[in-house]
Formats: structure tokens, sequence, C-alpha cells
């Protein structure tokens, strides 16, 4: 019952369709007192032959009528208040993705891809159940179960009521001890199928290596493993589960028992009569349903319950990146970058140290160095992927990123990481993902751009040509081309590359830095990490990090000058390149 509390808010909002289907429900309950009333004097009339076949016809046609009714009044109940619980389902899996886009790094190296792809479906679809069918069966349950014994008590026999009903507290003690074993159950059942949902994203995903290195066997004996735990999980629950029925069932029989054996001693009495004996074991026989109901209510509110713990321990928590409030003015600023110190989380070494850039509109800005040296963590900090420890570190216009709307500052940036990602959809859609109004001459623009036009229109359906998933029908180099496609389609001030150029051959690169160095003469900034130090020959500034440190700064033609890491890089490169040719 404690689900109901904790979505009183939706309740709330959506008043007007619950009181409708609550109203609905009070009124069918009424309605299905009157045949077992209109049964009884029917028997009594027939007993003593004081009814005529057209009377009988006559209230034979009005039980008829009341079915018709009842069955009109559900079906508009159902649409009340199954309607408002599909909102909830669309509010709540709208407000975990809204969370879940709110997140950095950290957030989903605790939480894996399939665990939340679980719980932003199959435990919204719990609670949505309990919210809707919860609520009918609690409702329904007490208004019918409340009417039918009210009737039973005043209109029959007091007495012939309490004993009928002797078992029913019996049984709702066992349904309360299954429901609380129930909720530790299905919650530990929702956590294997996550385990599950894991395994199988994991394997799905890195199939092709799987193929490559012959591991078939291997992982589908590990497949076998989590899917025979999630198995045994769920028997668990089914068997909880399998224990409301009985109990109910023995609950009616043993009432109908005690209703007959005494109400046989009460009409031999005189006390009551056949016909009245007959209406209280059909009025009995609509009690059997509010006790299914009610058990069946605290089997999925539980459910529900587990189901909005697992969800609540999402979306109740606090994002990590606070949002600002300002609004970033219009025109492309000047970027700061004044790093002290910057420790990632749990982490007593700092990743970078003194870092002193600016990045004036226009320019273009190279960051190089060995691997692992703090490069990609740059761009992560300017993109707002992780907070900062003095507001000061980063800045644009003069003003912290902190105090800017995150979604506002990311719609400033355009970027293209190491790892190219393609949506299983057209390439031309692909490149307008973030427009999807653009013209097809704004997207073959910036595909000429990205020197991949050439490669589409020699494709059988060119633009229109699918991808497959994560553009698994294109080359590496085709898929970097095609993200950087994307990103320049949106026109922002600045353009991220992070190593976007390694997949594609150097000729190639030359060609998109030669057109993007044209495309940001309108005021565009650039940012770009690589190993391939020939890309960062037209930089205005060029840094060297080494261990999160600056070790050289300046352009090219400085670099190559000073007898460090630039410069024997370089000529490593260049020695390389003359071998290839060779």
């Amino acid at each position: 019952m404690k689900l109901f509390s904790q979505l009183r808010w939706f309740f709330i909002r959506e008043w007007t369709r619950y009181l409708g289907a609550i109203i609905l429900l009070i009124i069918i309950a009424i309605l299905q007192l009157l045949p077992p009333k209109i049964v009884g004097l029917l028997i009594d009339l027939i007993i003593k032959k004081n009814i005529h076949n057209l009377q009988i016809i006559i209230w034979i046609s009005i039980i008829l009528v009341i079915a018709i009714i009842v069955y009109m009044l559900r079906y508009l109940w159902r649409i009340l208040l199954f309607g408002a619980s599909y909102k909830l389902a669309i509010e709540l899996r709208v407000k975990f993705y809204s969370y879940l886009s709110q997140q950095n790094q950290i957030f989903y190296l605790k939480n894996r891809t399939g665990d939340l792809i679980a719980r932003s479906t199959n435990d919204v679809d719990r609670i949505v159940f309990a919210a809707g069918e919860g609520v009918l069966t609690l409702v329904d349950s007490l208004v019918m179960g409340l009417s039918v014994l009210i009737v039973m008590s005043t209109q029959i026999s007091f007495l012939l009521t309490i004993i009928s009903l002797l078992p029913m507290p019996i049984m709702a003690l066992l349904i309360k001890k299954y429901g609380k074993a129930l909720h530790e159950t299905f919650r530990n059942a929702q956590i294997s199928f996550s385990s599950l949902n894991n395994q199988t994203q994991e394997i799905l995903t890195s199939i092709r290596m799987i193929r490559a290195f012959g591991l078939e066997k291997n992982q589908l004996k590990k497949f076998n493993h989590i899917v025979s735990e999630t198995g045994k999980k769920n028997m668990e629950v089914a068997k909880i589960d399998a224990c409301f029925d009985p109990v109910i069932y023995l609950s009616v029989a043993f009432s109908n028992l005690l209703a007959i054996i005494s109400g046989g001693s009460l009409v031999w009495n005189n006390q009551i009569t056949i016909g009245q004996l007959t209406s209280f074991i059909m009025y009995l026989g609509l009690m059997i349903w509010p006790m299914l109901a009610l058990a069946w209510m605290f089997n999925i509110v539980e459910r529900g319950s587990a189901a909005w713990e697992r969800i609540y321990s999402i979306i109740n928590t606090e994002p990590d990146i606070p949002d600002g409030n300002k609004n970033i003015p219009e025109s492309p600023g000047i970027l700061k970058i004044n790093i002290n110190k910057f420790y990632y989380p749990s982490k007593t070494i700092p990743s970078l140290q003194k870092i002193n850039v600016i990045l004036q509109p226009g320019n273009t800005l190279g960051i190089c160095g060995p691997t692992g040296s703090g490069k990609s963590t740059i761009l992560k900090l300017i993109q707002r992927q992780f907070n900062f420890i003095n507001k000061e570190d980063i800045t644009y216009h003069s003003l912290s990123l902190l105090e800017f709307k995150i979604n506002d500052w990311r719609s400033r940036l355009s970027v293209v990481n190491q790892t190219s990602f393609l949506f299983s959809d057209s390439i031309s859609n692909n490149i307008s993902l973030g427009k999807p109004n653009a013209s097809k001459e704004e997207i073959e623009t910036v595909a000429k751009l990205a020197d991949i036009h050439k490669d589409i229109i020699d494709l059988p359906n060119q633009y229109d040509t699918q991808v497959g998933e994560r553009g698994v029908m294109l080359s590496g180099g085709q898929k970097q081309r095609i993200c950087i496609a994307r990103a320049l389609l949106l026109n922002t001030e600045i353009l991220i590359l992070d190593d976007a150029l390694s997949a594609v051959d150097s000729q190639t690169a030359s060609n998109i830095l030669n057109n993007i160095n044209n495309w940001k003469k309108k005021g565009h900034s650039l940012i770009i990490t690589t190993h391939r130090l020939s890309t960062l020959i037209n930089a205005n500034e060029i840094i060297v990090i080494k261990n999160g440190v600056i070790i050289q700064r300046g352009n090219h033609l400085k670099l190559i000058q000073e007898e460090n890491w630039y410069k024997s890089m370089y000529d490593y490169q260049q020695l390389e390149k003359k071998l290839e040719d060779y």
C-alpha cells in the first residue's frame, strides 16, 4: 500500500479520471447487488405459486438490462482508469530518460546499460500496472465487498454473515505474510533480470569479436548460467505467487460450507426462507471476486512497490552536474582554460595540473601528447561532463561555465569523439541528427566538407542507404567522416575533434582540415586532439601534454625547432610516412 502513497502526486493531478472511475465502480457494485435479490424473490414467489409467467419474463428482462448497463459502465471506467495509468508510463519514462541524459560518465560506470533498460521498461510497466489494475482491484474489492457485506447482514441474516465470513481474517493474515515475501523475492528477480539484460546487451554488441575469437561456446556457457539464475529467481516469485489462489479458494470453500450448514439450520427453524438462502449463496459468490481482487491487489502492488524503489533510486538522486541559470551571449566569445588541478572522483593523484589556454574566436587549438596524458580529460571538462574545482577553471565570455545552463552551453559545441557512433538509420538521417529539418542541399554541403560525399553517391541508395546497427555497413573512416559532417551541420561556435581523423588516410585528413579551415573563417573555433601531428600544422596554438602537465606550447614551426617530444614524434611520423610511400 506504500506505493499508493508514493504515487499520490499523480493521483492528485489526475483526480478527475480516478474519481470518475471510482464513481462508475460504485454504480456497478450497486447494480450487481440487484440480480441476487431478484432471484431470491422469484424463488420464494415461485415456491408460493404467487407469480405469473409474464412477471417472470419481466424480472429476467430487468436482470438482462442490468447486465448490459454493467458491461457499458465497465467499458467506460477502463478507459478512464487505464488512460490515466498510461499517462503515468509516459511521464515516468520521459523523466527517467531526462535524468539519464544529465548524468556524467561516473554514473554510467556505476550503472550498466542493461540494468537501466530493464528499469525503464519492465519496472515502469509494473508501476503502471499497479497504478491501473492495482487501483481498480482495491476500489472494486472494497466497494463490492462492503456492499455485499451490508446487504447480507441487513437484508438476510447478520448471524449467518458472521459465521460464513469466519475464514476471512485467517486469509487476510496469510495474504499479508505472502505479500511481504513477494516484495523481496520480486525485487531480487528484477535485479537478476537486469543482469540478464546486461549480458544480452554485451553479447549482441560484441558478437563480431566473439565470432572472431571463436568464443561462442564460452559465451553460451556464461549466458546459460545467468539465464538459469534468473529462472531460479523467477521460480521463487512464482512459488510465493502460487500461494495466493489456494488460500483464497480454500477460504471461499469454507465460507460456502459454513453458509450452507448454518443457512440450512436457519431455514429448518423458519428464520430465513429458501429464496433468502439462495440470495445469500449468490451474494457469497459475489464475495469471491473481492477476495480474489484483494489478494491480486497485494500481489501487483508489492511488485509495483519493488519496481518503484528501483526507479526512484535513480530519478530521486541529484544530478552529479548541477545546472546553471544564465544564458550565453549570442556572439562568439573567448574560451579560457585555467585549471590549477583536477582530480577524477575517488582519485588522489591529479589528472591535470596548471593547464592555461586561451582560445580566441576563429582560432584553432591543437592538443597532443602521449597516450593517457590528459587530452580527452580537457575536452570532457569543456563539455561539462565533470564538475570543476573552481568557478574560474574554464570561462566563456569571462563567465564560468558553471553559471551557464548546461543545454545552452552544449548547444554551442559540436563534438566528434574518438569512437564514431551511427544510428541504425539512413546516412541522411544520421547526418541530420542534430538538425532534423535540414535540407538536402545542407546535408550534401557538409558531406562535401567532410570529404564523404563522393563515397555516398557511389552507394546503391546514396544518402538513403541504411548503415545498419552502429554503422556496420560502413568502414571506420566513412563512419568518422559522417560524424564530422553531422557536427558541421550544427554550425556551432566551437567544433571539437577528439582524435576524429584516426581512421582516415593522411590525404583525406588534410582535405577535411582544409575544408574546415575555410568553414571556420566565419568565426568558428576548432579544438582538435590527435596523435597524427601533421593535422596540427595550421593550428594557431598547440599544447603538448604529458602526465597532465603542459610541457610544450606554440605553433607548429616553433615546436619542431625545439628538441622535445613534439619534434621527436613529428620526425618519427614523417619517416614512417616516407617508408610507407616507398
